[in-house]
């Protein structure tokens, strides 16, 4: 299964993504801090993130690395999750309460690395919603950190309701965060702001520049444009690089 969906991905799923949408991508370098398993969370606005985010992990990270899947979606059928397991290494979370299921705590134990998006689902019009505390909370029950990850243009690219990406390789940016490692005596509840914090902060890096993330202070909580039909117009535009080349190296210092 491995050696076929190293094939899937490499020769299939990789080249088919790039010929779709112009990847942007910035701070992997900072992979190299951490060892072992970690939590790979980013804001979801499509179906394209997790393609996006496999295909620019380093390759050693990647194939040691599972996707956290809605079971009432993506398990709901069996070719469905057939298919999604096959391409994606992917495995049921629940995103509607219930028992707490010990498989990711035991992938992480394992040494595997978890993409998971603690909006729970696709934001409606790109702009991320409130983040939910799994995430946090596995990050503090098994003590391992979390690589935050801004994601821009997924939504432009394919948003919500589209069965493939729009055509004329859409600008999509993904930009990897310093890892964040829970404190001593940290709860769950003060860790989810810091991720969401973080996340939001790499987004704005690129729709702005680092400097003016450092000056306004740019949190997830902020309100959001009034009108969910002008947020959808607003998020449907391809996104330009806001910053100049050299802040990346700030980033990754």
């Amino acid at each position: 299964m491995r050696a076929l969906r190293e094939l899937v991905q490499v020769c299939g799923l990789n080249p088919l993504l790039r010929s779709e949408v112009a990847l942007d991508v910035a701070g992997v370098e900072n992979l190299r801090n951490i060892d072992g398993a970690a939590l790979i969370v980013a804001n979801h606005s499509s179906h394209l993130d997790t393609a996006v985010l496999l295909a620019t992990l380093p390759a050693s990270r990647r194939r040691r690395t599972a996707v956290a899947a809605a079971a009432d979606y993506f398990f709901e059928t069996v070719w469905r999750a057939a298919g999604s397991a096959l391409v994606f290494n992917t495995f049921p979370m629940e995103r509607r309460g219930g028992s707490e299921s010990s498989l990711p705590g035991n992938l992480l134990a394992d040494g595997w690395n978890l993409i998971v998006y603690p909006e729970g689902t696709r934001s409606p019009d790109g702009i991320p919603r409130r983040f939910r505390m799994g995430a946090a909370g596995l990050a503090v029950s098994h003590q391992v950190p979390v690589i935050p990850v801004g994601l821009r243009g997924t939504y432009a690219a394919m948003p919500r309701g589209r069965g493939w990406s729009r055509s004329g390789r859409t600008r999509v940016a993904v930009r990897y965060g310093a890892p964040i490692f829970p404190e001593p005596g940290e709860t769950p509840s003060e860790l989810a702001p810091k991720i969401a914090n973080a996340v939001q902060e790499l987004i704005a890096e690129d729709a702005t520049t680092w400097w003016a993330v450092q000056r306004d202070s740019a949190r997830l909580d902020q309100i959001p444009p009034p009108g969910s039909w002008r947020r959808i117009w607003e998020q449907t535009a391809a996104p330009t690089q806001g910053g100049k080349p050299h802040r990346a190296k700030i980033w990754r210092s």
